[in-house]
């Protein structure tokens, strides 16, 4: 006889059965065809090698065996739904965390972060703002929101929700806005850019994708993240790079005009999670997202 546990499937066939004294019952409940659950049962007499059921007119009736695995099992599966139960409920009440960077986060998401806590009552959604510094593998962080190209971690969880899409802005404050406002994308060469230090690769980028020299782009002030470069780009300090998500609502005010256009690049804004802590609430978030991104202008 083994000293092994028996196959956990065949142990929720047999106390459903024991507990219901009903194998068509254990079978809809478990959601198994009758057959599936009798063989279940043969498996775990012939691991134990034990009677647990004897025939009784129609019906099973447990042998003394049976009593005592009832028992055993009724008392253990019944610890066992409650402590899941638990978990989950601390689960479902722990807010989730969704780490994304501050020009994101001041850009995009809070002015629609109203919209989302309707949609998404139970959510309970903390944000925390970071730059290149968000990682949702250490503690304290669920997702992670971020602009990125494939190919993504083997460990992550991923939900592509938008191609990225960048190009260059200004604001009709600046100086050089009728200059350029007309002008051929080809001018920009030899405008002095403004540019971030978090995001070096976004006028390359953009170049290449329109046809042009990267590197006979010229730079002007820098700036160390994207939401101070496009608060100088609205403050008409010069032409920035954007995504498009992050200015749109810019561009639909007048704030700032997108004379070229934007441009397709290879990153996407995606939902970031480890599959290690897979969450039924990242995948709600990701399908709000998603729509909203939509819906931008």
């Amino acid at each position: 006889m083994s000293h092994d546990l028996p196959p956990l499937n065949a142990l929720r066939a047999f106390e459903a059965t024991a507990r219901l004294n009903s194998v068509s019952q254990a079978a809809e409940q478990l959601h198994v065809t009758h057959g599936a659950v009798s063989r279940q049962l043969k498996v775990l007499e012939e691991h134990l090698g034990v009677s647990l059921f004897i025939k009784d007119g129609r019906g099973l009736k447990l042998t003394d065996a049976g009593v005592r695995l009832r028992d055993a099992s009724g008392e253990a599966f019944e610890r066992l739904r409650s402590v899941c139960a638990e978990l989950t409920q601390s689960t479902a009440d722990a807010p989730f965390v969704l780490g994304c960077s501050g020009s994101l986060l001041a850009r995009w998401f809070i002015p629609r972060l109203g919209r989302l806590n309707a949609d998404l009552p139970d959510l309970r959604l903390h944000l925390s703002a970071g730059e290149g510094d968000l990682d949702p593998r250490r503690p304290g962080l669920d997702a992670l929101l971020v602009f990125a190209e494939p190919p993504w971690p083997a460990d992550m969880q991923v939900y592509e929700l938008v191609s990225e899409r960048i190009g260059p802005v200004m604001s009709p404050r600046f100086a050089g806005y009728e200059r350029l406002r007309n002008a051929p994308a080809s001018t920009l060469l030899s405008e002095p850019l403004l540019h971030t230090t978090s995001r070096p690769q976004a006028w390359p980028i953009w170049a290449q994708q329109s046809g042009l020299d990267d590197k006979a782009l010229k730079y002007g002030q820098g700036f160390e993240h994207l939401y101070y470069l496009l608060e100088a780009a609205v403050a008409g300090l010069g032409v920035a790079i954007a995504p498009e998500p992050l200015v749109a609502e810019d561009v639909k005010a007048g704030r700032l005009v997108a004379p070229w256009g934007f441009r397709e690049t290879p990153a996407q804004l995606a939902l970031w999670l480890p599959k290690r802590a897979a969450d039924g609430r990242a995948r709600q978030l990701a399908q709000w997202l998603k729509n909203e991104l939509r819906q931008t202008p």
